[in-house]
């Protein structure tokens, strides 16, 4: 399996058969190089509904004929959208033809924010995701805060574990190393950093930090593929 890192959240997989974009902001995305029309993938899993992980969900599934995997209340959004989606909702999990899904709980907001109606519309809860393919189980925090049942994602033997340390909307620095204490995956990679100017944080410092607590850890080269 090969993973390439989009910048903020987003995060592409790709196994021997399918691709997996998570999060796909890109529009907007000051890290970002790729153009929305050269992302080629059969599935994307979107967090949670707001617009810096929604990003450019629509036009990619769209060109790829994809299916929007998502929160009930999300993916019911996306389909009235015109797009393909599958709902499901924490702790439920899924097979699909590149192997499983299973949703899990993120403490954080959701929701789409209308400037020109100044509404909010309600997106339902957020949630991070565990993606099982190509014998590789890899966990996806989404935005979130640190929460005690992190703990309980010890017993799923993740191989990586990707947790936001950008502070400010979610976990900061010191959070995300107690989460990686408690999830124990054989690998953790820092996301959701540097996008805005309030989610400064230098993600080498991450890693070197988890190397103190014998802990591997690694920042990813951002629009590269890296072999998992």
């Amino acid at each position: 399996m090969e993973v390439r890192y989009h910048g903020h959240s987003c995060v592409e997989l790709k196994g021997e058969k399918h691709t997996l974009i998570i999060d796909p902001f890109i529009t907007g995305n000051s890290h970002a190089k790729v153009a929305v029309d050269e992302i080629k993938v059969d599935y994307i899993y979107i967090t949670h509904g707001h617009g810096d992980h929604i990003g450019d969900a629509v036009q990619i599934a769209k060109n790829n004929e994809a299916t929007v995997i998502a929160p009930f209340e999300l993916a019911t959004y996306m389909g009235w959208q015109g797009v393909k989606s599958h709902p499901l909702h924490i702790g439920g999990s899924f097979g699909f033809d590149f192997g499983r899904i299973k949703a899990t709980q993120a403490f954080h907001g959701s929701g789409f924010v209308d400037d020109t109606n100044k509404q909010i519309i309600y997106l339902g809860m957020p949630s991070g995701v565990i993606v099982e393919m190509d014998g590789k189980k890899i966990y996806h925090a989404g935005d979130t805060g640190l929460f005690g049942d992190m703990k309980l994602l010890e017993r799923e033997q993740l191989d990586v574990a990707f947790l936001p340390i950008g502070d400010n909307f979610t976990m900061g620095m010191e959070d995300a190393l107690l989460a990686a204490e408690w999830i124990k995956a054989k690998k953790t990679i820092p996301i959701h950093y540097n996008t805005f100017p309030v989610i400064q944080q230098d993600p080498q410092t991450f890693v070197n930090r988890l190397q103190e607590k014998g802990l591997s850890g690694e920042v990813l080269p951002m629009n590269q593929w890296v072999k998992l």
